[in-house]
């Protein structure tokens, strides 16, 4: 048994090292927070569709629209894409929305790039919580 801790030991000091060069930090320009409620959701056997609006700091009131998907069979995980509209007085911006989302207890926890038609690209982590209807997002823009 002594052998085995060895070995293990030895794996993981081996191991370790590797991992922490492999962690990657996230340069941004701008950090904001996005509060969303659930507006609909819509289900059939393979996807579940949802639409949110709410207030996303500097773009204002939101719309967004994600399609859940889950192709690889996961019992707590799958992915989604989704689409954002805003209008900020004349402007209008538009996002593309694409990446994970993890069930996390009664919540579904999502990780997401999103390209903007401003030319900027924001990083998101957030919760979803549909028993609530609410939504909430720590969203930051990368630097390019």
């Amino acid at each position: 048994m002594r052998f085995l801790s060895v070995i293990f030991g030895t794996l993981l000091l081996t191991v370790m090292p590797g991992s922490a060069a492999l962690a990657q930090s996230l340069d941004v320009n701008e950090q904001f927070v996005a509060e969303f409620e659930i507006d609909a959701v819509d289900v059939d056997a393979e996807t579940f569709k949802a639409s949110l609006s709410g207030e996303a700091g500097p773009y204002g009131r939101v719309y967004l629209s994600y399609d859940f998907t889950n192709k690889q069979n996961l019992d707590t995980m799958g992915e989604f894409t989704g689409f954002a509209w805003t209008q900020n007085g004349e402007e209008i911006v538009t996002g593309t929305l694409q990446g994970v989302w993890v069930k996390a207890g009664k919540v579904f926890k999502l990780y997401t790039f999103d390209a903007v038609s401003n030319g900027k690209l924001n990083f998101a982590i957030g919760e979803i919580d549909f028993v609530n209807k609410t939504a909430r997002f720590d969203v930051s823009e990368l630097k390019l």
